[in-house]
Order: C-alpha cells, then sequence, then structure tokens
C-alpha cells in the first residue's frame, strides 16, 4: 500500500489537501449471487441473459479470467468460458445490498456521491468520526462491509477524484491503496492512458493514432493541443496528466443522461448489421439502467458517417421507457429512416435522458413515432 503521510497531515481549506475515497464493490452482482448461492463459489459466474440476445452485466472474477466481462454478449462469454453459469439478475436485491452499503459510509460523512449501486467518492476531509487519516477510515469501512454484509471492497484514497479512482482500481480485488500529493504526477505518467477514467477504448485509440500511449505522452501535449482533437474533455484531460482535479464531491449529484457507444473496425452499410450493432450497444445503456434504477424519457441516436459528418434524432415520449427491449425499439425506429445511407456508418451511440427512478405505475405505453 502506497504511504499515506502526505494525504492525512496535510491541512484542508485554501492551498489544503482534500481527502477522497473512492470505494468499490469488487463484482458486486455476482459477488452478492456467490454469496447467497454457496454452489456458485469459486466458479465462473455471469448475472444477465444467456440467451442468443444476452448481455452480461456483471463476471465474477473466476469468469473474469477467461476474458469474460460486462457489457459483453452472452454468446462470446460462453464461448470464452464453455462453463460460464449464468445467473438471473435481481436487481431489487442489489438496490437493497447498496442502502446498505450507503448507510456505512454515512456513518463517516454525509459527503457522498454515488456513481452507481456498488461505488461511490466519499469526502472525508472533515468527518463525522473525526478521525484524522482517510485511510483508516477507508479500511474500517472495507472491514464493516466485509462483516456486516459478506462481501468484499477495494478503496483508493488521494487528494482528488481522479487519483481516488485510479488507486482503488490499482489492487483489486479486496485492496486498498494510497495516492499521495507527492506521488501523484510521477504515478500517472506510468500509466497507460486507456487506463484513465473518462477515457473509453475508442478515446484511447484515438490518442494511440496520435502517439499518446501513456500518461507522460498525454502530459506532453498542450492543452490547446487536446481541445483541438478532443473538445471540452481536452481541459480535463490535460490537467489529469498531472494529477490535477479540482472537481467537487457532489452528494447532490444527479445524472443528465446515459448512453454508450461504438467506433466499428469496418463501415455499416446495411440497415440490418446496424440494427444488430446498436442493439449490443443498448444493452450496454440498460445494464446501467437497471443497476441504478435510473429510466428516461428521451431516446437520442448518434451517427457518424464514414466522412466523419454527425448526426442526431431523438425523440421524447410521455413516460419512462421501461424494458430493454423497447430501448432497442425506439432506437431502431430513430435509425431505420436513415437507410439506405450513401456513406457507411462508422459509429452508432444510443443515450437516455429526461431522467428520473423508475415510475411505480405507469398506465400509458411510450408511443412508437408513426
Amino acid at each position: 500500500m502506497g504511504t499515506s503521510e502526505g494525504v492525512e497531515r496535510s491541512p484542508a481549506g485554501a492551498g489544503g489537501c482534500r481527502k477522497i475515497i473512492h470505494i468499490d464493490m469488487d463484482a458486486f452482482y455476482a459477488s452478492v449471487e456467490q454469496r447467497d448461492n454457496p454452489e456458485l463459489r469459486g466458479k465462473p459466474v455471469a448475472v444477465g441473459g444467456s440467451r442468443e440476445r444476452g448481455v452480461v452485466a456483471a463476471a465474477s472474477y473466476e469468469a473474469r479470467a477467461f476474458g469474460v466481462h460486462s457489457a459483453m454478449p452472452s454468446i462470446t462469454a460462453k464461448r470464452k468460458c464453455p462453463d460460464l453459469i449464468f445467473v438471473k439478475p435481481r436487481f431489487d436485491a442489489y438496490k437493497a445490498i447498496s442502502l446498505q452499503i450507503r448507510e456505512i459510509f454515512a456513518a463517516y460523512t454525509p459527503v457522498i456521491e454515488p456513481l452507481s449501486l456498488d461505488e461511490a467518492y466519499l469526502d472525508v476531509t472533515e468527518n463525522l468520526r473525526g478521525i484524522p487519516f482517510a485511510t483508516q477510515i477507508a479500511e474500517e469501512i472495507r472491514t464493516r462491509i466485509r462483516a456486516e454484509i459478506e462481501l468484499t471492497a477495494s478503496a483508493g484514497v488521494s487528494y482528488n477524484k481522479f487519483l481516488a479512482k485510479l488507486a482503488s482500481d490499482h489492487r483489486k480485488p479486496d485492496g486498498l491503496f494510497v495516492i499521495t500529493p507527492k506521488m501523484g504526477p510521477s504515478f500517472v505518467e506510468t500509466l497507460p492512458v486507456r487506463k484513465f477514467h473518462g477515457i473509453g477504448p475508442a478515446t484511447a485509440r484515438k490518442m494511440a493514432r496520435l502517439g499518446i500511449e501513456t500518461g507522460l505522452d498525454l502530459k506532453g501535449q498542450t492543452e490547446g493541443f487536446l481541445q483541438h482533437h478532443f473538445g471540452k474533455a481536452g481541459s480535463y484531460y490535460y490537467w489529469a496528466a498531472r494529477g490535477i482535479d479540482e472537481r467537487p464531491v457532489r452528494a447532490d449529484r444527479t445524472r443528465k443522461s446515459v448512453g454508450a457507444e461504438n467506433t466499428f473496425p469496418a463501415d455499416l452499410l446495411t440497415y440490418e448489421t446496424a440494427r444488430d450493432a446498436l442493439r449490443e450497444i443498448a444493452g450496454q445503456v440498460w445494464t446501467y439502467c437497471e443497476g441504478s434504477g435510473i429510466r428516461g424519457r428521451t431516446v437520442t441516436l448518434k451517427v457518424k458517417f464514414a466522412n466523419f459528418q454527425v448526426i442526431t434524432r431523438c425523440r421524447t415520449g410521455q413516460l419512462q421507457v421501461r424494458t430493454r427491449d423497447e430501448l432497442e425499439e425506439l432506437g431502431n425506429a430513430l435509425l431505420e429512416p436513415l437507410f439506405p445511407v450513401a456513406k457507411g456508418i462508422r459509429l452508432l451511440g444510443i443515450s437516455l435522458s429526461s431522467l428520473a427512478a423508475e415510475e411505480a405505475e405507469r398506465e400509458l405505453e411510450f408511443s412508437l413515432p408513426i
């Protein structure tokens, strides 16, 4: 574990050092299933649908050893791991356990920013227990989760959100790692950019084409260069490469949208191939919606053509999208009128916005455009 002196002893306030913890449950959905069913322990488990159109919502560490991961089509997962055991998701159970974990967090600080059911940021600069050491708080939380809930969590401790999340990933599973102000910049320099939170596979590939493979490569770019190639995110990358992230932990954080997209190695030319690709992307979005209990009313389709022209199409209903099939239907309804296409499709994305908690009752159907 990294030394904690710099994070622990710097004062809070102007010119001081914040104490941020990122807690990430280890293979949360799959671990809950293994906890509740002893026959699954030590075996490769995937939470999700086993049907041809199914998508893996979570994979146990035994399954991950075979290359199985969340958002992977179930048929691909089964091919990678023939002995894979599929378990139907129990989102009500996961939500209830998440609330138990949140209660443990709340015993230490009210400044909690949940990212999903299984991870959250905590600002413990000033905490309810008066504990001066953030590492001690992180270890107490992990110990309580293990004892009270019988699950394991990994924790990262640092002076900002970006580094705290990197730290929690560093010793997974069941690990604790600290990145101090002295360590921060050099730690970032050694990492591949694909490890950075906020840099997905498509962005990592684009950076690779620009000769940016590591944090040190990223640090060598000007802010203007990064803004030119990556828009507003360029400034975030510029400062993150220096170990700097001024974003506060926001207890009132509300997500405005949830979406996913994919850039294809070969352009899509037919509606059928585009529809099949969109189905997988919609599955990734719906996995998040199921896990968070969030639903949305506005569906937006994003299309980038081979000539890099980008268009969006959206539709807002009176009521929330309630199933994955409905999300797919709406996405397809926006996609189909674009065909036949003059140029191949390079990228597809789908997102949900106008987000809110899942509605308890629903009397009317979400109407498709005629």
